[in-house]
């Protein structure tokens, strides 16, 4: 027995030793053969292998088409500037120094209700021509409206009157006359407008200056040889407000009643002195076109 475990021993030993030796030299299987296909028997359909669908091109970008109408124009380039030569400034001279000329100062109005000293005129001294037309205020005035002017003193020959008012047109003409009688007789020229100044009123009348400018007359002074009550004086100055009248003469006291309404709205003091200035010639009280002035002066 324990010789054929032995024997059985070594057979297994020797069947694993062969199966060993059989596993290392185990040849690697036949690699595979491609074959072409065999050619169809005469008359058999040939058949047709599918062919790949040929790729499809991408569809062009739609163009914008052209829009009607016209084409917006490229502005043409503005041209150059042309260059402008620098002036040539000339050479400094050399200053030379001036005197200094006296400053004048410009003119001063009087306070409101200064009194300015008034000489009469010596009707000799003035030199100039004359215009018998001529306004104290240098220009005409405007009837829907206030000026503010400046009178200036005038030489005139003066007469004092009074009346009442019925007889006021008749007697400032009939002062007017007598003035410019003497006025003739002394051979002087007239310079201006006739004037009347109010100084005293009331309800039954006036008293007044009836004024004519004059302008130089001959050599020698000859103001002491007028009659008639008549004498040399100036003619109010200062500044003062113009109301310009323009209607018959018997209209006038509505003018009055506008200054009035006036200098309360303004709350304006003014001088008791009211001065008319005749633009027109005082022929007919009934003219709708007489022009006068009346001067109001501020205290």
């Amino acid at each position: 027995m324990r010789h054929s475990l032995i024997a059985g021993a070594a057979l297994a030993a020797l069947l694993g030793t062969a199966l060993t030796a059989m596993a290392q030299t185990r040849v690697a299987p036949p690699t595979a053969v491609e074959s072409a296909p065999l050619a169809p028997p005469p008359g058999a359909a040939v058949p047709v292998q599918a062919q790949p669908a040929p790729p499809v091109p991408a569809p062009p970008a739609a163009v914008p088409e052209p829009v009607p109408g016209p084409q917006p124009v490229q502005p043409a380039p503005a041209p150059p500037r042309p260059v402008t030569p620098e002036p040539v400034q000339p050479a400094p001279t050399p200053q030379v120094p001036l005197e200094p000329q006296p400053v004048q100062p410009p003119p001063t109005l009087p306070p409101p209700g200064a009194i300015q000293p008034v000489q009469p005129p010596n009707l000799q001294q003035q030199t100039g021509t004359t215009n018998a037309n001529e306004t104290l205020a240098g220009k005409r005035g405007d009837p829907s409206d206030v000026d503010q002017v400046l009178l200036v003193a005038k030489p005139v020959l003066m007469l004092s009157g009074q009346s009442s008012w019925d007889e006021g047109f008749k007697r400032l003409n009939e002062s007017f006359r007598i003035l410019r009688q003497e006025a003739e007789k002394a051979q002087l020229p007239i310079a201006g407008r006739p004037l009347t100044l109010f100084i005293e009123t009331d309800d039954n009348g006036f008293r007044y200056e009836a004024m004519l400018p004059v302008g130089q007359g001959p050599a020698g002074d000859r103001s002491s040889s007028f009659g008639s009550g008549v004498r040399p004086g100036l003619s109010p100055a200062g500044p003062s407000l113009r109301f310009v009248h323009v209607a018959p003469y018997d209209d006038i006291d509505s003018t009055y009643e506008t200054i009035t309404a006036y200098l309360e709205a303004k709350s304006i003091t003014v001088k008791d002195a009211f001065l008319e200035e005749y633009v027109g010639d005082l022929s007919d009280p009934a003219d709708p076109n007489l022009e006068i002035n009346v001067y109001v002066q501020p205290r």
